[in-house]
This record gives C-alpha cells, structure tokens and sequence, in this order.
C-alpha cells in the first residue's frame, strides 16, 4: 500500500513539472507587476501604454508604446522607421514598417510631430526594444 501511495504521488508531481515546463516553454505568462497585465479591460483588451522610455523591461510582452513621432524615415531598402529620438542611434526604442507592408499604409510621413501609440510584440533588435509594424490597426494617435 504505501508503495503504491509513493507511485501516485509520483505520478502526480511528474505530471505537475512536465505542465509547468510545456507552460514555460509555450510562452510566459504575464507577471502580475507588469503593467500590461494589470492594464487590461475585462475582455482582455489592453487599455494603457507605456512610454518609449520605458518599453524595454517588457521585451517579449505585446503591449502598447507611446511617444511623439520626431522624424519619419525611409531607408534605401523601402523600409520606414519612426524615430522617437533626435539621435536614433541613442534611442531606447525604435518601430519599423517594412517595405514588404508598406502598401497597406497611407501616408506615414504624416506622423512626424504627432503622439501616437503603437501596438504589437515589444522585440529586442540590436539590443534595443522595437514594434514591427505589420498593420495599419496597430498605429493611433494618442488621445
């Protein structure tokens, strides 16, 4: 009897980890700190942005970035960067649309002096965070 009581719990501490770990693996969820998490309406919609100062702790969250777009700037390659930075080479953020989704888009130079938030999947690009810009849904102005 307490062989098989040693087995169940066993059974059941395994099945605990390997949950735990298929969990890790699949993606974590968000801390209860971030701010993300704790800015959601009860349909799961995110309701707040952070600055662009401040993106970079949430690298690898999809969130919401706000700031005042200060150049607007396509490069050779047809790519389209929004600079949040006089000096983009110092800047703790940046955002790109590719050349490739660029015809989904209006006039993005539009954007340059304007407050907007961007939403998407807060990546680290040459050890900055950044928002690939896919969608035109994923740009707003800020209120």
């Amino acid at each position: 009897m307490r062989r098989e009581l040693v087995l169940v719990v066993g059974i059941i501490l395994a099945v605990f980890c390997l949950g735990f770990l298929v969990g890790h693996w699949a993606g974590r969820p968000p801390s209860a700190t971030s701010s993300f998490a704790s800015r959601r309406s009860p349909s799961g919609e995110m309701v707040g942005c952070v600055d662009f100062h401040d993106a970079g702790p949430h690298a690898g969250e999809t969130g919401c970035v706000s700031g005042r777009v200060l150049k607007v700037y396509t490069s050779k390659g047809g790519n389209t960067f929004f600079d949040f930075c006089e000096d983009y080479h110092d800047c703790p953020f940046s955002s790109v649309v590719f050349s490739s989704d660029k015809s989904k888009f209006g006039d993005l130079q539009s954007l340059s002096g304007r407050q907007i938030e961007i939403r998407g999947l807060i990546t680290v690009y040459q050890g900055r965070p950044e928002i690939i810009i896919r969608d035109p849904g994923q740009i707003r102005m800020a209120p």
